[in-house]
């Protein structure tokens, strides 16, 4: 069993259209066929437009989403986070539909129970990470939910 301290919030940085097959696919494929060629993929929870929440990675098993801390955490992701509609780079923006904002609570919540000592978190808020991830700030929102 793994000691959770985290429970770490990321956006895909992409469509919110995307599918959690399509983010694990990129994740996983090797460098040489587009994809990162990592081992695992970042999140253990995909949560997509529509408000379903996709496992796919075991909670046993850390995932890649905080470089340094993947071992003591559970990343949950939501599609979307960046203003597709201007220029390169994308424009941070908080995009969740309301069906992704009541499905991370949910899920936020059952993760709480199961590991109530861990912290919910953005990605931006780990020390020497320089990104807008999850574009919003999880410790305020959720702070209801912390230990």
């Amino acid at each position: 069993m793994r000691d959770i301290k985290q429970i770490v919030i990321h956006c895909s940085a992409g469509s919110q259209r995307q599918h959690a097959a399509d983010i694990v696919r990129y994740h996983t494929s090797p460098a040489a066929r587009g994809g990162l060629g990592w081992s695992a993929p970042g999140y253990h929870y995909i949560v997509e437009a529509d408000g379903t929440v996709v496992h796919t990675w075991p909670e046993d098993r850390p995932s890649n989403g905080v470089r340094g801390h993947n071992a003591t955490s559970v990343n949950v992701c939501y599609t979307g986070g960046v203003d597709l509609s201007r220029p390169r780079p994308y424009p941070a923006v908080d995009n969740r539909t309301p069906a992704q904002r009541a499905a991370i609570r949910r899920l936020l919540s059952e993760l709480h129970g199961r590991y109530p000592a861990a912290r919910i978190m953005g990605h931006r808020d780990f020390p020497g990470v320089h990104k807008a991830c999850p574009c919003f700030d999880a410790i305020t929102e959720y702070n209801d939910l912390q230990p």
